[in-house]
Parts: C-alpha cells; sequence; structure tokens
C-alpha cells in the first residue's frame, strides 16, 4: 500500500492543490494463492472537515489499512474551508473541482476504475456536506454517497446572525462560500435530492451516519428520512458518540465494510494476514 503525496496545477481553483492518495498497487499475495486479474481500483474520494486538511483522514483514522485490506484505492483532497461548493464571488470552482477535473487527474495519474459502480465519494462534517452535494450534482461519477456527522446546516445559515459566521469563517462568509440564494441552488441537498429523484438517471446508494450525542444528530435523521421518501437506497446508522475522531474511526470502517467491496489475501507490512 502506497501513501502518496500528490501536487498538481488544478485548473477549477487557479492554483497548485495538494492531496494524500491511498494506492493498493504493492500487495504480496499469499504464497499459493491464485493470482489475481490485474484491474483498475475502486476509488472513494474522501472529504474533510472544517478546519482540516488533506492529512486528517490518514492522522485520524485507520482508513490505510482498511483500504489495503479491501484493494481500494483513497483520494483525499483539501477543501480548506469552502465546503466544495462552486464559490459565486471569487471564482472559485470547488464543487466542480470534486465533481469532474479530480477524478479525472488521478485516473490519468493512477489506474483507477472509470465505472460509476466502482467511484465513490464520502467525507464528514463539512465533508459529508460536500460528499452529499456533489455525489448528487455529479451523479453519473459517483455511484455511492458516504456522509459522516454530515454538516446539513442550511437551515441554520439562512438564520445565522452575520456576526457569529464571520466570527468563525471570516467576513462576508456566507455570501462569498454559498451566494444567494441558497435555497433552491446546487448548494441545497435538499433540492439536488429531490431534482434528482425526478429525473431518470439513476440514484446512488447513500450511507448516513451521526453520533447520538451529536448537536447535527436530528438534521442527519430527518434527512435520512427525506431520501428514503424520495425513493433513494439510504443506510442509516446512529450511535454512542460526539462530533470527534473516536467516532468517525469506528464509523469509516463500517463505510469501508458497506462498499461493494472483497477482502483480498495478502502480507501486509508487520503481518501475515490469511
Amino acid at each position: 500500500m502506497a501513501l502518496i503525496q500528490v501536487n498538481f496545477i488544478s485548473e477549477c481553483l487557479m492554483r497548485t492543490v495538494t492531496l494524500n492518495a491511498v494506492i493498493p498497487f504493492d500487495k504480496i499475495r499469499m504464497p499459493g494463492a491464485q493470482k489475481k486479474e490485474t484491474k483498475s481500483f475502486k476509488t472513494l474520494y474522501l472529504l474533510h472537515g472544517v478546519f482540516g486538511n488533506y492529512t486528517d483522514w490518514v492522522s485520524g483514522t485507520c482508513i490505510q489499512r482498511w483500504a489495503e485490506d479491501k484493494d481500494l484505492a483513497v483520494i483525499m483532497p483539501c477543501g480548506e474551508n469552502h465546503f466544495y461548493v462552486d464559490c459565486q464571488a471569487n471564482g472559485e470552482r470547488f464543487s466542480e473541482f470534486i465533481g469532474r477535473e479530480l477524478p479525472e487527474k488521478m485516473r490519468a495519474l493512477f489506474p483507477l476504475s472509470e465505472k460509476r459502480e466502482d467511484t465513490f465519494i464520502g467525507g464528514l462534517s463539512m465533508g459529508g456536506y460536500g460528499a452529499i452535494t456533489n455525489g448528487l450534482k455529479y451523479s453519473e461519477t459517483f455511484g455511492r454517497i458516504a456522509g459522516l456527522s454530515s454538516g446539513l446546516i442550511l437551515d441554520r445559515l439562512e438564520s445565522a446572525e452575520p456576526e457569529l459566521t464571520e466570527r468563525v469563517f471570516g467576513p462576508d462568509f456566507k455570501k462569498t462560500i454559498f451566494g444567494d440564494p441558497i435555497i433552491g441552488s446546487d448548494k441545497d441537498y435538499h433540492a439536488l435530492a429531490k431534482r434528482l429523484a425526478d429525473s431518470e438517471k439513476p440514484l446512488p446508494e447513500i450511507y448516513l451516519c451521526c453520533g447520538t450525542e451529536d448537536d447535527l444528530l436530528e438534521a442527519n435523521r430527518a434527512y435520512a428520512r427525506e431520501l428514503k421518501d424520495l425513493g433513494y437506497p439510504v443506510s442509516y446508522e446512529e450511535g454512542p458518540g460526539g462530533h470527534d475522531w473516536e467516532f468517525w474511526n469506528t464509523y469509516i470502517k463500517k463505510v469501508v465494510d458497506w462498499l461493494p467491496l472483497e477482502k483480498t489475501e495478502s502480507i501486509h507490512s508487520g503481518h501475515v494476514q490469511n
């Protein structure tokens, strides 16, 4: 399993971006095991939360080990604090970067599957919001969506005092990042889900989870019900925990188990698995 830091110039963001990539290209098969046909890797695009960066998932969870068990490539970009949306005010196209440019660049660089059914997106908190909105917006790219403690905060943003959001995120945060109006736009996860459900396009499978001590619990429960009512195949779980890495480390393992992957026999660094 290779952990690779990648730097490249993004046309959507007009600057050099950095990401971590976990690529299971070097697995040593068990002695006597049947040699498997070489194929492109199934891929999970994994988004970090607010105030985080591209190193969060590797430093905060065991995603590298669990990806190795299942021959899963994991791409972890940096979303800054931009909620992975196209920003009207400054022209930074984070949504297009996640939904179009990033898969194109990564498939050119690594042997990743181009099939929709092999391509997944997930994230935590702000990254959960980004996974849901971009997974729905670019449903022709992503076959499955996973949101952990997703930042489903549109109602709060609409009613929040500017002083509060600016104190946390900086001046003119709502206008700069989300634009106006938010409701009904491609940043509105309710509108995106409804539009896709009303279309003839295939719906992605969706996994949502949240901790029972998390302030976002009710919003995640309600959105899971909403998606089910619209006809989406939804798996929803909740369990003890708050908005923290202990919960996310537990539930990213559940996400990997939920994905359509097969466990492979191999020799890992430090131990032999059979």
